[in-house]
């Protein structure tokens, strides 16, 4: 069963993906070959990728408008810019109604 609506954020888990280090990675990039791959998951284990597919499509974090974007160029990390941006122009206008 795949769950809707937003996540709860977990602490414990923010922490530790953000303090899983540089040469861990590189570790297992070296030993196993398919490591960071993109469509890896597929290959290795079809079923918790589809769950995992699906998962991401319906649910969102209740944190994501909070943080900056990063590096990575995907679809979920645009959002939280344009919705500051809006929010900003929002404010703006009604400071300039105001005055």
């Amino acid at each position: 069963m795949v769950k809707f609506g937003p996540r709860k954020p977990s602490f414990k888990k923010s922490f530790s993906a953000r303090t899983t280090g540089r040469a861990k990675r590189a570790v297992k990039r070296s030993i196993d070959p398919t490591y960071g791959k993109k469509g890896a998951g597929w290959i290795k284990n079809p079923k918790k990728a589809a769950y995992n597919k699906v998962y991401n499509k319906t649910t969102f974090s209740v944190t994501d408008g909070t943080k900056t974007p990063s590096k990575n160029n995907d679809s979920s990390s645009g959002c939280a810019c344009g919705c500051i941006i809006a929010v900003l122009l929002i404010l703006l206008v009604i400071i300039l109604a105001i005055f």
